[in-house]
């Protein structure tokens, strides 16, 4: 039996077979466990989406479309999962945006405040208001992860507003944790070291970043999608039952040695 058998849970986040959700995908999988998908709206969107599914062995997932930043489409979504699923044990957020151009060294203290609330809520506020929806159909309990970065923690260059808005989430991760723990529900943030996504490559220096944590981690290597998808896997299950209102740094180590 597998870790996740008979759970059924929401992957928000897979934009092709590189990006962390198609490896958390995978890993749930991997434990028995049973996953719906959102895509951004749009065809093109969708057919992304899909296709990055199908390498992941599913031929007709469940699959729709939602738009984080407009609450209609976040309750059609979920209006659907409800109907769809009498419950829901899991949910992955694995959502982030800012303006690329703004991602480059020397572009943080002009930052526009368009640029910077945009970025909190598709980055941050979206943990909540997921997590606001998802809460009725937890009805035994369940689990949350997103995904951050240790620009949060600490200045990496050319990270710069989108190190603020993860900096929201992991605080966010902890009112989550401690107003839903009444509920069963444990809410959890993986820190992932740098690994070459879509998103990622927005970063200014973004290559100089993957060679600087090869060099210096204790693990002298950068991670896999592999090393995350299991890492939350283990986050989303009963062996981390009493694991709640944490970010779990999945970074080779660089994190704990202060480089």
């Amino acid at each position: 039996m597998g870790a996740m058998d008979g759970t059924v849970g929401l992957i928000a986040g897979v934009a092709n077979d590189r990006s962390f959700a198609w490896f958390i995908a995978k890993s749930i999988i991997a434990a028995g466990g049973t996953c719906l998908f959102t895509h951004l709206p749009g065809e093109k969107m969708e057919r992304r989406c899909r296709k990055a599914i199908t390498g992941l062995g599913i031929d007709d997932p469940w699959l729709m479309p939602m738009d984080v930043s407009d609450d209609a489409s976040m309750d059609e979504a979920f209006d659907r999962i409800g109907a769809d699923h009498p419950k829901l044990d899991w949910l992955v957020h694995s959502i982030a945006f800012a303006d690329k151009d703004w991602l480059q060294e020397g572009k943080v203290t002009a930052t526009p405040r368009e640029v910077f609330t945009t970025a909190m809520d598709i980055s941050a506020w979206t943990y909540m208001g997921m997590a606001n929806r998802a809460r009725p159909l937890m009805t035994d309990g369940g689990a949350m992860v997103a995904m951050s970065y240790y620009g949060a923690e600490k200045a990496v260059p050319g990270y710069n507003v989108m190190g603020v808005a993860k900096a929201a989430l992991e605080a966010t991760t902890r009112y989550l944790a401690m107003e839903l723990g009444e509920d069963n529900i444990r809410v959890n943030t993986i820190s992932g070291g740098p690994i070459r996504t879509m998103s990622s490559m927005a970063v200014g220096g973004f290559s100089a970043i993957l060679d600087w944590v090869e060099q210096k981690a204790p693990l002298k290597r950068n991670i896999t999608g592999e090393d995350v998808g299991d890492a939350a896997a283990f986050l989303l299950s009963d062996a981390a039952s009493g694991v709640t209102g944490q970010v779990l740094h999945v970074d080779c180590g660089y994190s704990a040695i202060g480089l």
